[in-house]
């Protein structure tokens, strides 16, 4: 896991790139790689990578990066792992390609040489690589299926830009920095910047599951790779197969394997629910006996339905697992407030679990860890997988009424403004239940288009929402549709939700710790093995049959407790703490029964 940065000067009268301006971005991303440093300059002077690295696997400096082929002309920064690189290396070796290292970096270069960009196909694991191939002139930019790693970039016309982190290119000091409405209007609407926008501009994220082409004509549009809504509407097509336990479960092995590949220890994240508690289960099974556990505990929950140690000590020695508690006080969290707003890449209302759980992990020396993240995503395990199919066959009836769902949303909004006595989002229920995409909205939805002038400019508002266009931002996604329900649902949770909260939270709030977070319920082969399994279940059954995948199954008192979600006392330290109460300024946030999330996504916007 690491930091990569890179320069490509392409237009023949840009000047040659700024070797300082590299080492910054490079260099803001310090906590990304603290093992090592490294730079490559083109010997025109017109490309340039740097890379900061947190070794994990092969660790002697030979790994170290920008790496480069054996004749100079292709070289590459990474960051992730890549979980099949001894496969690929064993296939590539009786190809005749010749390694100096052992790491699954120099793999890439090979795979590169023998297939070009259509190599990604062949990777399985979490990565975002910037390539420089020398004969064609070339920049590569490609990244993971899922979206588990970062990638931004900057063009200008001129030079190409690219980072693990939107920070890191703002640090460069080369990158516009006008504020970009449509960021900000979907920040403010799902709790989080939806890619490709970011908060500038003039910053776009690399697609997930897709490459992107650079020379010197210019940017090509990116070409996609991989397509989660494909892989749905595709399951929904196979034919119901036998015997689905035993093939959930030589799968998720499977998958928990690929992502033990480590030349260091692999901790573990564990909470009191059914996600964290199967991994444990299944890295037992798959030979993994030396585990290291850490849970975490809010002093504020102790002794509550929320505190997670009780049930996540059971499991810990249901497994045999090392299990360390570690416990976050207010006095804690009001000390690490300005690292967190520091370290927070983009506006989040998410990533405080990730932030000290991280921490926790550093702290008993780990450098890695699994985390069930993704694992509500694969089974349908939200609560969504139920509402917003029943929200839809509710307001599909507005439909036949014009202007009913509009009308209705303005007379609840004027009656809630002078007596808040309901949801916000019940106004817009009419609405927007009639679609998939817009129930999705309802579901997720922080704020509600029509509440975003009261938070921001106006008119800067309403270009962010016309650009966004958020119920056909959210409707894209579903590009092949599902027909099912369930496969609606679950495309929109993994493309929305897992990839612009989840997954991008846990990148940064645990870079920030040097730990690198490897997600395997998140994992292209693992869905494309199960997803024709989970799509036949009836509801709540695919918990069960997670549940049951280890060889001894997580306890049932797991199974059968009441959802919680990996919460924080936060609604309470909102209240608690000067320095986060500015939201009691502003009429919509102050009534009693006001979300904590509204509050705290004021906050973050204006730390």
């Amino acid at each position: 896991m690491c930091g990569l940065a890179g320069l490509y000067a392409y237009h023949y009268a840009a000047n040659p790139i700024d070797l300082a301006e590299l080492r910054s971005i490079r260099d803001h991303m310090a906590s990304r790689g603290p093992d090592g440093e490294g730079e490559w300059l083109s010997a025109d002077g017109r490309t340039g990578f740097g890379h900061r690295r947190l070794a994990i696997i092969d660790l002697s400096d030979r790994a170290a990066q920008p790496m480069a082929s054996a004749d100079g002309k292709a070289v590459i920064v990474f960051n992730g792992e890549i979980y099949n690189y001894r496969a690929l290396r064993s296939d590539l070796e009786a190809k005749g390609y010749v390694f100096r290292t052992q790491s699954d970096t120099e793999v890439l270069l090979h795979l590169y040489a023998q297939k070009g960009a259509a190599m990604v196909r062949d990777l399985r694991g979490m990565f975002a690589f910037g390539l420089w191939d020398g004969d064609k002139q070339g920049l590569l930019l490609a990244r993971d299926p899922y979206g588990t790693k970062p990638l931004y970039y900057a063009d200008d016309g001129w030079t190409l830009r690219f980072a693990s982190q939107v920070k890191a290119l703002v640090a460069g000091r080369r990158t516009g920095l006008d504020p970009d409405p449509a960021g900000w209007a979907g920040f403010f609407l799902f709790g989080n910047v939806p890619e490709p926008y970011t908060i500038y501009r003039d910053i776009r994220a690399v697609p997930a599951g897709s490459t992107l082409w650079i020379d010197r004509r210019g940017l090509h549009e990116p070409e996609r790779y991989f397509s989660l809504p494909q892989i749905f509407a595709d399951a929904e097509r196979a034919a119901a197969r036998p015997d689905a336990q035993s093939r959930v479960r030589a799968a998720l092995i499977d998958s928990v394997r690929h992502h033990l590949v480590a030349d260091v220890p692999v901790g573990i994240f564990l909470s009191s629910g059914v996600d964290s508690g199967a991994l444990l289960g299944l890295m037992r099974d798959a030979g993994h006996d030396d585990v290291h556990a850490i849970t975490l505990r809010y002093q504020e929950f102790r002794d509550q339905h929320d505190d997670e140690a009780p049930l996540a000590s059971v499991v810990a020695r249901l497994y045999g697992a090392k299990h360390t508690i570690r416990t976050v006080t207010h006095e804690e969290f009001r000390a690490d407030l300005p690292k967190i707003f520091t370290a927070m890449d983009q506006p989040t209302i998410d990533g405080i679990n990730t932030w000290f759980v991280a921490k926790a992990a550093r702290e008993l020396g780990l450098k890695a860890a699994i985390s069930g993240l993704g694992g509500d995503e694969l089974v349908g395990g939200y609560p969504s997988f139920n509402d917003i199919p029943r929200w839809v066959r509710w307001g599909r009836w507005s439909a036949c009424v014009p202007f009913a769902g509009e009308a209705f949303r303005r007379a609840v909004s004027a009656v809630n403004d002078l007596v808040p006595l309901a949801h916000p989002k019940i106004a817009g229920f009419l609405k927007y239940a009639r679609s998939y995409a817009g129930a999705y909205l309802l579901r997720r939805g922080v704020f509600m288009p029509w509440e975003l002038p009261d938070l921001m400019d106006r008119k800067f508002i309403r270009e962010g929402l016309r650009r966004l266009d958020p119920v056909r931002h959210i409707a894209s996604i579903l590009m092949p549709e599902p027909r099912s329900a369930w496969g609606k649902v679950a495309a929109l949770e993994s493309s929305l939700y897992l990839r612009n909260q989840l997954l991008r939270d846990t990148d940064w709030a645990s870079m920030a710790h040097s730990l690198e977070v490897r997600v395997p319920f998140v994992d292209a082969s693992l869905l494309q093995a199960v997803a024709t399994d989970f799509a036949a279940l009836p509801p709540a059954a695919g918990k069960r049959l997670l549940a049951a995948a280890p060889s001894t199954a997580v306890p049932d008192q797991i199974v059968t407790r009441a959802k919680t979600g990996f919460s924080t006392p936060i609604e309470r330290w909102l209240k608690d703490d000067e320095r986060i109460r500015g939201w009691q300024q502003v009429p919509r946030l102050r009534p009693q029964n006001c979300p904590w999330a509204r509050r705290w996504a004021y906050q973050v916007a204006r730390p």
